[in-house]
């Protein structure tokens, strides 16, 4: 039986790290590449670490593309640099060289941009593939627009992204008039996030009306560390590490745990529209008559814990 065809793109904040080993962990499907957004990092040792962590966990075999896109909001500089944090991590540097490759030169041209990338990876896909997306829409707004084609290869978005029907979480580093009602990730870009509301994709969003309710707790990051004999559960503690002296969720694990484990979640249909410009900006505004998603609105939270623990613990 044919896996299901995963094409990730993050954008290189700590949780996306996370991401790559519970993605990686998940042997019933087939991950075809990886994409990384110049967001939540800085791009070359995201882009490093990335390559790092799929050697560490022997998968090699997944190119890894850096994205030149850019963004109208940027993400503070704090945020931003734990990537290099964590490309340093004596874990991920052990062997001399990177076996893990980058995507491949386009002709003429330097190794081929995430955004290129993507859109070969799903104009060459033999079946429909979803997208598992944890940073903002650039890169894959951008592969749209080079080939309008690639839209119908794929098969859904799996988000995370938006806050539907809860604050945002721009604060409270934001500042010039903005209402705080837009999510990180929508408001780098609302622009790209808008345009693949006006795709026919089908959507399931993550946002923070759900995100909200796993937050990393000391018991959690406890029991992690006692598992720590295996890599995965070593990377994702010494990544947990970097964050604890502030209060941070499960935001992009629990979306792509919804890969995993889709079981564990229900979702909601809503009507919905990307506010572009005004105080707003970057707002998933609930409205009726709106584009429709479908948004993960509640999770077995205990279960879920106890799934990645058991993923890690490899």
């Amino acid at each position: 039986m044919t896996k299901p065809l995963i094409l990730f793109s993050h954008d290189g904040g700590v949780d996306d790290y996370l991401s790559i080993l519970l993605l990686m962990s998940m042997g019933h499907i087939h991950v075809s590449g990886i994409s990384v957004t110049p967001a939540d990092c800085y791009i070359e040792p995201a882009v490093s670490a990335t390559r790092k962590i799929l050697d560490l966990m022997g998968r090699s075999d997944v190119p890894v593309a850096a994205s030149t896109v850019r963004g109208v909001n940027p993400f503070p500089r704090q945020f931003r640099r734990a990537s290099f944090s964590i490309d340093l991590f004596p874990i991920l540097n052990e062997r001399e060289t990177i076996a893990t490759p980058l995507a491949p030169p386009r002709a003429g041209q330097a190794d081929e941009d995430g955004q290129h990338f993507i859109a070969r990876k799903l104009r060459e896909a033999p079946t429909p593939v979803t997208v598992l997306e944890t940073g903002p829409l650039t890169t894959l707004a951008e592969a749209i627009d080079l080939d309008p084609a690639i839209e119908s290869k794929i098969e859904r978005l799996v988000w995370m992204g938006g806050a539907l029907n809860v604050p945002g979480n721009i604060y409270p580093v934001i500042e010039g008039g903005q209402d705080v009602s837009a999510e990180w990730n929508v408001y780098w870009d609302p622009f790209a996030a808008e345009r693949i509301w006006k795709t026919k994709i089908p959507i399931v969003m993550c946002p923070l009306d759900i995100t909200n309710n796993v937050s990393i707790t000391r018991d959690f990051v406890l029991r992690l560390a006692r598992q720590r004999r295996y890599p995965c559960s070593d990377v994702a503690g010494l990544c947990y590490s970097l964050v604890m002296s502030q209060i941070y969720y499960m935001w992009d694990v629990l979306t792509t745990g919804y890969i995993g484990r889709p079981d564990l979640f229900t979702l909601k249909e809503w009507e919905t529209e990307i506010v572009t410009t005004g105080p707003s900006q970057g707002r998933t505004k609930v409205t009726p008559g709106g584009r429709k998603v479908l948004a993960m609105d509640t999770v077995d939270k205990e279960a879920f814990l106890e799934y990645v623990l058991q993923q890690w613990a490899r």
